[in-house]
């Protein structure tokens, strides 16, 4: 990042109202949580020699013959994605950024980074679950129940890639499995506390849609541009105090209309977040 433009995103976060922050997986994954490589290789070194997995993503995928084994292999998935701190403290970097300004967090993570870095959970939108939540696999009801107990006991008790048959989780109402609250088809459950949360985005993006805000958009790929980024280039070209600032290692770029009120940095979004730190 040339001087130029660390003048220009310090200015703008500094001068601005409001900020939204946009994020994606690339955030995580600049944080340390990566789902392949040496990582992967640490915490899965058993279900890699008996599977010959890749990566954590795509072996949650696996059709267990077992209960016992899908469980023993998704608590450690949730485990080390949710319980435990992130190897590097790019999050927290990032709230020390904005702490002091109205801000608010809209999110296709599922990670729980956000409120361990101190982000107040009333200002953070998880739009595609949350690893810390279980529901109904059918579902039966549009409820969802925390699992840090049961998955902390999954892992402390699994033995040879399986555990315990009295700790599988079933639907108290129905008696069906449980399954991850994650957005991966037409059984996602949004329940009451995620329409609270849609509710207050949408409240604060109305009521600041005309000041000066900045749109932070961090990490966020093609996947999914409908949630994040096609939003926050439609609401940056009909605000001429608002600005668009993309970081990321991939995928930056932005429509025409917005290019002098865009600030496209394609490099590592932890070490950008250390440097504005370091000058702001």
């Amino acid at each position: 990042m040339n001087k130029d433009v660390m003048k220009r995103v310090i200015r703008e976060i500094k001068e601005c109202d409001v900020i939204v922050i946009g994020a994606g997986s690339g955030i995580s994954t600049s944080a340390g949580l990566t789902y392949s490589g040496e990582r992967f290789q640490k915490y899965f070194s058993d279900f890699i020699n008996k599977y010959h997995f890749s990566d954590m993503y795509s072996a949650g995928f696996y059709p267990y013959e077992t209960l016992e084994e899908f469980w023993a292999y998704w608590s450690r998935y949730i485990y080390y994605n949710r319980y435990i701190q992130a190897p590097k403290d790019t999050y927290y970097l990032l709230y020390q950024l904005i702490k002091d300004k109205d801000y608010f967090v809209l999110t296709t993570n599922v990670d729980h980074q956000f409120q361990k870095a101190g982000f107040d959970k009333k200002r953070l939108f998880y739009t595609q679950g949350d690893y810390g939540l279980w529901q109904c696999s059918k579902p039966c009801h549009q409820k969802t129940y925390d699992n840090e107990d049961i998955v902390k006991l999954m892992v402390s008790q699994q033995s040879h890639m399986k555990i315990p048959t009295s700790l599988i989780p079933y639907c108290p109402q129905c008696g069906l499995p449980m399954q991850m609250n994650l957005r991966s088809d037409e059984t996602f459950v949004q329940d009451e506390g995620w329409y609270q949360a849609q509710l207050r985005y949408e409240t604060f993006i109305n009521k600041h849609q005309n000041h000066h805000i900045v749109y932070l958009e961090l990490g966020v790929g093609n996947n999914t541009p409908v949630i994040i980024k096609y939003p926050f280039w439609y609401y940056t070209q009909n605000n001429k105090k608002a600005s668009y600032i993309c970081i990321n290692n991939y995928d930056i770029d932005c429509p025409l209309e917005i290019r002098d009120q865009s600030l496209l940095i394609k490099e590592d979004i932890h070490e950008v977040l250390q440097k504005i730190g370091e000058n702001l």
